[in-house]
């Protein structure tokens, strides 16, 4: 069994986060540095070793990590660098199930576009595990929350999520029925993972002077972007990396504050959680990618 090193902590792995991220390494659409390759970046456990060095975590405790690559696996080796404390009150599938998609969640409404008392947002994939989250937290701060979905049965979980409207994303009606609800004014704010699939839609649907934020491509991306008429209607497009977001110490703490005391605070209420076994990481990608997962998806070793 590996030991840590200086800086370093093993963790016994109780739950894994499985996000789209894992899928763009697997497909080559984001580059890997070095085979052989694990996948996976983010998980949650507790602490079996430390290495030198290590003063603020202890055997025993019970950690999280989001962005780490090599996930997929019952113990592994960590730097302390991207490690958090997980609170009392949330279980280590809780945790897997937040790191990546409720810091996700906090960049696109407290800091991408703050959602204030007011707004009208739409929320693509509402769903899903960033999009439920969304919806969740940007009703919390008192916008109203129009979402898409790609069934019927979904569009039940994104209203018990708290969103005002709810339609079928391949249903063309829609946009007429978004311009209705806002007489004609359009939302304020598209947050938008799927990409290809949605893109044109957000378009059509941003006010004027509003701003769509692409935070995925679960699609793909869109195949053709007009600059042209974002200039024209005053819309500001977004592209966001958390990695831009969370680049030190004090913005992880931050965001790990925040999020857990929306999740203490009941923003999140029970948390929408499809477990898989860890030898079942294959279906559980090829499920996710079939769109045919709800929340946040867990493999658990």
């Amino acid at each position: 069994m590996t030991e840590p090193g200086p800086g370093q902590v093993r963790i016994r792995q109780e739950a894994i986060g499985l996000n789209f991220v894992d899928t763009y390494y697997r497909d080559g659409k984001f580059p890997v540095r070095s085979f052989p390759y694990t996948p996976g970046v983010e998980a949650a456990g507790i602490i079996e070793a430390v290495g030198p060095w290590v003063t603020e975590f202890h055997v025993g405790d019970r950690v999280g990590y989001h962005f780490i690559p090599g996930a997929y696996a019952e113990s592994r080796v960590v730097s302390t660098q991207q490690l958090v404390h997980i609170p009392d009150t949330m279980s280590s599938e809780e945790a897997a199930a937040l790191l990546v998609k409720g810091f996700t969640a906090r960049m696109l409404v407290k800091e991408v576009h703050p959602v204030k008392p007011g707004d009208v947002v739409l929320v693509h994939a509402a769903a899903g595990g960033v999009g439920a989250l969304v919806t969740k937290w940007a009703k919390a701060l008192g916008a109203t929350v129009i979402g898409t979905t790609g069934s019927e049965e979904k569009k039940k979980v994104v209203l018990a999520n708290g969103a005002d409207y709810v339609f079928l994303a391949e249903c063309r009606e829609f946009v007429h029925s978004v311009l209705e609800i806002t007489g004609g004014r359009g939302v304020d704010v598209v947050f938008d993972g799927v990409g290809k699939d949605t893109f044109a839609h957000s378009l059509e649907l941003i006010g004027k002077g509003g701003k769509i934020v692409l935070y995925g491509s679960s699609s793909g991306q869109p195949e053709h972007i007009d600059h042209a008429l974002l200039r024209e209607r005053s819309i500001i497009m977004a592209t966001p990396t958390l990695s831009a977001y969370i680049s030190d110490r004090d913005a992880l703490d931050a965001y790990a504050a925040d999020t857990f005391e929306a999740f203490h605070n009941g923003i999140f209420g029970k948390l929408a959680i499809t477990r898989y076994p860890l030898s079942m990481a294959g279906q559980a990608q090829a499920d996710l990618e079939a769109r045919k997962t709800i929340g946040s998806v867990i493999l658990v070793p």
